[in-house]
């Protein structure tokens, strides 16, 4: 006969079922992401792919750059190109890191974030049974009140305390915990704040002459160089117009800078033109945009007269050599001057251009290679006169600082003669053309700048360093207080207390605390009122009864 066991099986019996792979897999990535020390590794690699963004030049700041790398490195660049080392912070393994990152961050912080406000809620836990196997440990003298006398102190210095019956429990120093989520927290939104700026914002360059007709409107085509995000367009730039009217700089007698200000009449879009100044460090503030001066120098005016009597004027700004004095270079060119007014032929071959150094205060005799101040007490310009083709018909790019040397060097351009102006002075060539330094009108050199994750960067920023320092000097600790009843058997020395009331008290860090010996110490004394603790109990432990105390307390 066979008897058949219709029982159902319990859990012991039942059989298990295996965990799926994929989703084992998944479970067990998403852990390896979110760990603490993945967000370590990934923000220590998101350091060293900034790298090549740093050393090697980027399209989007400086193309030109790009372009003089290409040929100085025939065989590497194209290399470096291909793994997106000329767009670093663009290219998709830096971004592949940052959304990791991002990533990472998020997952430590929920659970954390859960736990720390589920402790902030509960209470201090009850006391232990044996207190003096805790690290700190004392008795003393039960003050008058007992228990509550003893909650009341702690309470006086912001401990977190519960009583139950004779005995207080209090604990403090979670701002360690609150300082570490804020400084991960303020890291994320760090983060966004850098992802806002570059997929929203946008910024470009301009070398800004005074003149009514130099005034420049905020298209990109009237950048030097402009920097759009991929969710930026043209279309999308404010609409305001800038006009410089005066500039003003002030200097010691060593020639360093003192003060800058800049006067400017801004035409923004549905508003009447308006008068504004700005400075080095205090930047014009715009609807969608920041206007942040850079720099200054000099434009000398300069007037040709052909060989048939038309006059041309230029205003081309000289740019400085970096030196104290503001020892300026630049090129004045004249490509449609000596058009023959009957025909209007011209002759390119009769193209003048004017290689020049201007020098604010010019030395009193040569060599006049450099100016001795910034500010315009001496001014002078040492023009040096070319004609020539100047090859700007050819349609290749060029710089309007500089001549092109290539033509030079072909014979295409010839050097005519030099000579040192001054204000008002005239010079004549040898084909009796003449040249003129009329004076100086100033510039200054722009960035208009739009990020609208400027406001996060610095607040995070702000709160980072907080987090930081609560986490850096936040310490989680606990002490237990127990009222002994007279009669009861001192824990101290074993023997009855007599008629006298005892309170034993102990103490655990929750973390390193090298000072927590010492604060014990001074919380004993306040309960005590007396400020000394009873002998017949230590005020410590060693070492070998730490690890055991932490773990009976836990």
């Amino acid at each position: 006969m066979t008897v058949v066991d219709d029982r159902p099986a319990t859990p012991a019996e039942a059989p298990r079922r295996r965990p799926h792979r994929v989703l084992a897999l998944l479970r067990n990535s998403w852990r390896q992401l979110t760990s603490m020390r993945t967000a370590l590794v990934l923000l220590f690699l998101l350091a060293v792919a900034a790298i090549p963004g740093s050393v090697l030049p980027q399209r989007g700041v400086n193309p030109e750059d790009v372009r003089d790398y290409f040929t100085a490195h025939p065989d590497l660049a194209p290399v470096l190109d291909r793994i997106g080392a000329f767009e670093a912070f663009g290219s998709v393994w830096f971004s592949a890191i940052y959304l990791l990152l991002f990533t990472s961050l998020i997952g430590c912080i929920t659970p954390r974030l859960r736990d720390h406000v589920r402790a902030l809620r509960s209470r201090p836990p009850a006391a232990p049974k044996r207190l003096d196997r805790l690290p700190q440990h004392a008795v003393f003298a039960a003050p008058a009140g007992g228990a509550a006398a003893v909650a009341e102190v702690l309470r006086r210095r912001r401990w977190r305390v519960v009583v139950r019956g004779d005995e207080v429990s209090a604990e403090k120093g979670y701002l360690k915990e609150t300082g570490n989520l804020l400084f991960h927290t303020s890291m994320v939104v760090l983060l966004v704040g850098v992802a806002l700026g570059s997929w929203y914002g946008w910024s470009g360059n301009r070398l800004l002459v005074a003149g009514e007709e130099n005034a420049f409107c905020n298209t990109r085509q009237q950048y030097a160089e402009a920097k759009l995000g991929p969710r930026v367009g043209s279309e999308d730039l404010p609409a305001f117009c800038l006009r410089l009217d005066d500039f003003q700089a002030r200097f010691l007698e060593t020639g360093q800078p003192e003060f800058f200000n800049a006067r400017v009449t801004v035409d923004e879009a549905g508003g009447a033109p308006r008068p504004a100044e700005f400075s080095v460090n205090s930047p014009l503030r715009l609807d969608g945009a920041n206007v942040y001066l850079l720099g200054h120098g000099y434009a000398p005016v300069i007037r040709y007269t052909d060989r048939f009597g038309r006059s041309q004027t230029s205003a081309v700004p000289f740019l400085t050599t970096g030196d104290v004095g503001l020892t300026s270079e630049g090129l004045a060119a004249f490509p449609d001057a000596n058009v023959d007014p009957a025909t209007g032929a011209r002759d390119p071959n009769l193209q003048m251009a004017f290689t020049g150094l201007y020098l604010p205060t010019a030395p009193d005799a040569p060599p006049y290679v450099r100016s001795e101040y910034p500010t315009e007490r001496n001014p002078a310009v040492n023009l040096v006169a070319y004609r020539g083709n100047l090859g700007l018909d050819a349609g290749i790019p060029g710089s309007v600082y500089e001549l092109d040397q290539r033509q030079v060097r072909a014979g295409k351009v010839k050097e005519v003669g030099t000579r040192l102006l001054k204000v008002g002075e005239a010079w004549t060539l040898d084909d009796g053309t003449t040249v003129e330094f009329l004076g100086t009108k100033p510039y200054i050199t722009l960035s208009v700048r739009y990020d609208p994750g400027s406001t996060l960067l610095l607040v995070s920023s702000a709160v980072l360093l907080v987090g930081l320092m609560g986490s850096l000097f936040g310490r989680r600790r606990r002490v237990f207080f127990r009222v002994l009843p007279a009669g009861s058997v001192d824990p101290g020395g074993g023997s009855p207390t007599g008629g006298s009331s005892l309170v034993e008290a102990g103490g655990l860090p929750r973390t390193d605390h090298p000072g927590f010996a010492d604060e014990f110490g001074q919380l004993v004394a306040a309960v005590s009122g007396d400020g000394r603790p009873d002998e017949r109990a230590g005020a410590g432990r060693d070492d070998g009864d730490r690890s055991g105390a932490r773990e009976g307390a836990e």
